[in-house]
């Protein structure tokens, strides 16, 4: 028993690695679009390819992942995926030298084919470490590993391929910017893939007979969570995606595009802490004491983080943190766990309640303007955090292990959606401006909500 405990935690270890390695080049890739859109001066509409470049490859790869995974099984997925993420990210260093946007979204397709089979392989590996009970919790906390992860990718652009660039320099000299970033991020993933390949983890079952394919169709609750999916990652990605160019309006906020990045890390450590919280509340953790110990610790984390990724480089080479804007991110995270509170709990109930906040918080994004509109923007990342577990936990309840694979292809499928609603929202923010564009993600956020309270019970 003991060793079958201690073989858990290890298999949840590294796929907590892996969760923030492809945290980090997602969140990476939507951050850059404002980058891009500089550099080669595109339309919001065409700088939203490349996050589109990234997503296209869920519906193209996800379920014949499921595929792969059942004949190689789950350990050597994860190989496969970090040898492609690595080959992607090399091939954006030729990309810049030219520099290339086409060749730019032909490396971010090949990075996002490794993203794929990884998280296809990683989710349901952490829902079978343990028992089902507790699936919910294991997933919110290697979705905070995730979340690190994407809350450190656009401090990084900002400090690294933002900071001291400017909008003056030429696209050769703009482009070239983001190649060491993406040299690093290869090297790190190519280590990873060698130590996997080193260690002995957890088995857990494939599938076995034709039946188990054809009865996936037939649970609708796995279809509805499929869409939820489809919802959750437009409307997470659509406003990450058109964050850093909303946030520099005059009437948003007016900042530079170095300050607006950082508040695009503020919007998934929102993600972040909320990941946390998840994982502490939804866990099988009894003791009331013990949980609320673990909270205070991650709204101290909340504070110190956000001061950090608000804060700016001195003069004097020293590093500035903003205390202000750190104690503004404590106070919402304070909010997020209370709401949380009304979840009781209970998954379905804490994500309904969620969906509903983050609607609310995307159309007042819509409909204000200046310290409002920013603050209700970047909140809305801490209502986002319980969504993909949770969504993706009752998408897949009931299922034997066995089923979990084929599964877990046609929902992350639906990931999809983080390739079309920015899209979307892009085309409205060209067409009628970036308010508009946030109706999208409240109406996404609507169907969730429907979802968590009765999509979820269908059998």
């Amino acid at each position: 028993m003991e060793q079958k405990k201690s073989t858990n935690s290890l298999g949840l270890a590294v796929i907590g690695s892996m969760f923030f390695i492809f945290g980090f080049a997602t969140t990476f890739i939507i951050t850059l679009s404002a980058k891009v859109k500089v550099v080669f001066t595109l339309s919001e509409f065409e700088a939203q390819l490349i996050t589109s470049a990234f997503f296209i490859a869920y519906p193209l790869l996800a379920i014949p992942s499921g595929y792969i995974i059942k004949r190689i099984g789950y350990k050597t997925s994860l190989i496969a995926g970090l040898v492609m993420m690595a080959a992607g990210s090399f091939l954006f260093f030729p990309a810049a030298s030219i520099p290339s946007y086409p060749l730019f979204l032909v490396a971010t397709f090949v990075l996002a084919s490794g993203v794929v089979m990884l998280q296809v392989a990683a989710n349901p590996y952490a829902t079978a470490l343990g028992p089902s009970e507790t699936a919910s919790g294991r997933l919110n906390m290697v979705q905070a590993l995730n979340s690190v992860a994407t809350m450190v990718a656009p401090w990084v652009i900002a400090v690294v391929v933002f900071k001291g660039a400017g909008e003056m320099l030429d696209a050769a000299a703009a482009a070239k910017t983001v190649q060491m970033p993406f040299i690093v991020m290869g090297v790190f993933v190519l280590i990873i893939a060698l130590i996997l390949l080193a260690l002995k983890l957890p088995e857990i079952a494939s599938e076995t007979g034709g039946e188990l394919r054809k009865s996936i169709w037939k649970y609708p609750h796995v279809l509805l969570g499929a869409l939820g999916i489809f919802a959750y990652v437009g409307a997470e990605v659509g406003n990450a995606g058109l964050i850093v160019n909303y946030l520099r309006l005059p009437e948003k906020g007016g900042l530079t595009i170095e300050a607006a990045s950082r508040f695009a890390a503020i919007y998934w450590g929102g993600a972040m802490i909320g990941r946390f919280f998840g994982a502490v509340m939804l866990s099988d953790i009894k003791s009331a004491i013990r949980k609320y110990m673990f909270v205070a610790g991650i709204l101290v984390l909340a504070l110190f983080a956000g001061a950090f990724v608000t804060g700016n480089l001195t003069s004097a080479g020293a590093y500035e943190w903003n205390w202000k804007y750190g104690a503004f991110f404590l106070i919402i995270a304070l909010i997020n766990v209370i709401i949380m509170q009304i979840g009781a709990g209970r998954d379905t109930r804490t994500l309904a309640v969620f969906a509903g906040v983050a609607a609310l918080l995307a159309l007042t994004t819509a409909l204000t303007t200046g310290q409002v509109a920013l603050w209700t923007i970047v909140s809305i990342g801490f209502f986002n955090s319980v969504m993909f577990p949770n969504i993706f936990s009752l998408g897949v309840k009931d299922l034997q292990k066995g089923e979990l694979s084929k599964a877990s292809g046609i929902i992350n499928t639906m990931i999809l959606g983080g390739a079309l609603i920015p899209l979307l929202m892009g085309k409205i923010a060209d067409i009628a401006g970036y308010s508009w564009a946030f109706i999208v993600p409240a109406i996404c956020y609507i169907y969730i909500m429907f979802f968590a309270l009765k999509g979820s019970q269908i059998r």
